[in-house]
C-alpha cells in the first residue's frame, strides 16, 4: 500500500552542481542509447516500399503533434512544487485528475477519427485502416507517457527516466523489425513497434510514481491551478508546433517518394535536439525548487552553454557524416535528397534547442509573459509555411521557414530571459 503520511514520500535529489552534471550525463546516455535503438527502426525502410515508409513518417508526425512536451512540463512542474511545498495529498488528486482527462479525450477524439476514417485513409495515401487503429493505440500512450515522465522528472528520479527510455527504445526496435521481418507488416509493423515501446515507458513511469498518485488525495484549488497550468501548456505547446508540424504541413505538398527523403532527414537532424534535451530537463525542476525557496541559481548559463556546443557541433558532424549514414540505413532512392536537405533540417535545430532552454528557465519561474508572443509566433508559421509551400514548391523552403522561425522564438525568449525587468520577488 502506498504510505498514507504525504513526509513519508521525499525528492528523489536535490544536490547542486554534482547532481546536475551526474543526472544530465546519465539521461544524454540514455538518451543517446535509446535514440539508436529507435533509429534502429528506419533501415527497416529498405524492407518495405518507399510509400508505406511515407505513411509511417506520417504516423509518426501524428503522434509527435500529441503535446507531450507540454504534459510532461506540466505535471514536472506540479510534482516539484507539490513536493517542495509538501503539498503531496492535492498532487496525487491533481495526477489522478490528469489521468482521467486524458483518457476521456483520447476516446471522444479516436471516435471522431474512427467516423471519419475512410476520409483520412484517402487524404493521406494510406494503403488499409490497421495503421491508423494504431497510430490511436500509440497517441494513448503518448499521453500518458509524458504525464507520469514528468511526474519522474519533478521528483528528480532520472535514474528511472532514463531506463524507461532505454526500455522503450529497445522494445520499439524488437518489436518492429518482428512484425515487419516475419510478417511483412510495412508500416503498421513499424508503428506497432512504436506502441510497444511508448507503451513500456509509460508502464515503467506509472509503476515507479504509484507512490505518488496512490496517496489519498486532498481537495485543491482548480482555479489557481488553471492559472498555473494554462500557460505551461500552451507556452510548450508553441514549442512543440515548431519541432514536430513542419513534415504534416509538407505532406499535403510532396509525394509519397519525396516525404520519404524528408523524413529521413527529419529523423536524423531531430535527434540533436533530443541529444540536449536532457540538460533542461534535469534544469527544469532545480529551478522550479530553486524559486520556490528564493535561492539564486547559475544553471540556466551551463545549460546553455552546454546545447550551443552540442547543437552547433552536432550539426556541423551531421552535415558531414550523415550522408554515409544515409548510404548505409537508407535505399539509394533515398540519398541524393535527404543528403541535400540535411544541412537546412541540421541548422534549423540549433536555435530551436537554444529556445527550448530558454522556455524551460521561463517556465520553471512562472514567468509567463512570453506565453503571448510565443502564440502569436507558432500561429504565424501555421500559416506563413503553407503559404510558402504553395508558392515555391521546394522541400528547402519548408525547412528555411522552419529555420527562421525557430531564430524568431530564440530572440523573444533572450529578450524575455535577459532584456525585459525582472519581475519583484
Amino acid at each position: 500500500m502506498a504510505s498514507e503520511n504525504p513526509k513519508a514520500i521525499p525528492t528523489i535529489d536535490h544536490k547542486p552542481h554534482a547532481a546536475f552534471f551526474r543526472q544530465s550525463g546519465w539521461l544524454m546516455i540514455a538518451t543517446i542509447f535509446a535514440g539508436l535503438m529507435a533509429y534502429g527502426v528506419h533501415p527497416l525502410a529498405k524492407k518495405i516500399s518507399e510509400s508505406e515508409y511515407s505513411i509511417f513518417g506520417t504516423m509518426l508526425m501524428v503522434t509527435a503533434c500529441i503535446p507531450t512536451l507540454p504534459l510532461q512540463m506540466v505535471f514536472a512542474k506540479l510534482t516539484a512544487d507539490g513536493l517542495v511545498t509538501n503539498r503531496l495529498r492535492q498532487l496525487a488528486g491533481m495526477i489522478r485528475l490528469g489521468w482521467l482527462w486524458t483518457l476521456i479525450g483520447w476516446a471522444v477524439s479516436s471516435l471522431i477519427v474512427l467516423c471519419f476514417q475512410n476520409q483520412i485513409a484517402e487524404r493521406w495515401h494510406l494503403n488499409g485502416l490497421e495503421v491508423l487503429w494504431v497510430t490511436l493505440a500509440v497517441v494513448l500512450m503518448n499521453l500518458w507517457m509524458p504525464m507520469f515522465s514528468g511526474v519522474l522528472q519533478g521528483r528528480q528520479d532520472f535514474f528511472w527516466l532514463g531506463w524507461s527510455a532505454i526500455v522503450s527504445g529497445f522494445g520499439r526496435l524488437a518489436v518492429a523489425a518482428l512484425i515487419v521481418l516475419a510478417f511483412h507488416g510495412g508500416a503498421t509493423g513499424m508503428i506497432a513497434g512504436a506502441f510497444a515501446g511508448i507503451g513500456a515507458w509509460a508502464g515503467i513511469a506509472i509503476w515507479r510514481s504509484r507512490d505518488l498518485w496512490r496517496v489519498k488525495p486532498e481537495p485543491f484549488d482548480g482555479r489557481s491551478l488553471f492559472k498555473q497550468v494554462a500557460p505551461l501548456m500552451i507556452g510548450f505547446a508553441a514549442c512543440q508546433v515548431l519541432f514536430t508540424t513542419d513534415t504534416m504541413f509538407a505532406k499535403a505538398y510532396f509525394s509519397g517518394d519525396e516525404m520519404a527523403s524528408y523524413g529521413a532527414a527529419g529523423t536524423l537532424s531531430r535527434g540533436l535536439l533530443w541529444l540536449v534535451l536532457p540538460l533542461a530537463a534535469v534544469m527544469f525542476p532545480k529551478i522550479v525548487h530553486a524559486s520556490a525557496k528564493s535561492e539564486k541559481s547559475n544553471l540556466l548559463g551551463i545549460v546553455l552553454l552546454g546545447t550551443a556546443v552540442l547543437t552547433i557541433c552536432g550539426a556541423a558532424g551531421l552535415c558531414i557524416v550523415g550522408p554515409i549514414v544515409v548510404k548505409l540505413v537508407y535505399t539509394p532512392a533515398y540519398v541524393a535528397t535527404t543528403t541535400k536537405l540535411l544541412p537546412w533540417y541540421a541548422f534549423s535545430m540549433v536555435p530551436l534547442a537554444l529556445a527550448n532552454v530558454l522556455v524551460n528557465d521561463l517556465m520553471a519561474r512562472a514567468r509567463f509573459k512570453v506565453v503571448p508572443l510565443m502564440v502569436l509566433l507558432a500561429l504565424a508559421y501555421g500559416f506563413t509555411l503553407p503559404f510558402m509551400l504553395n508558392r515555391f514548391h521546394h522541400m528547402e523552403v519548408a525547412l528555411q521557414t522552419l529555420g527562421a522561425f525557430n531564430l524568431l522564438l530564440l530572440v523573444i525568449c533572450a529578450w524575455f530571459s535577459f532584456g525585459s525587468p525582472k519581475p519583484k520577488a
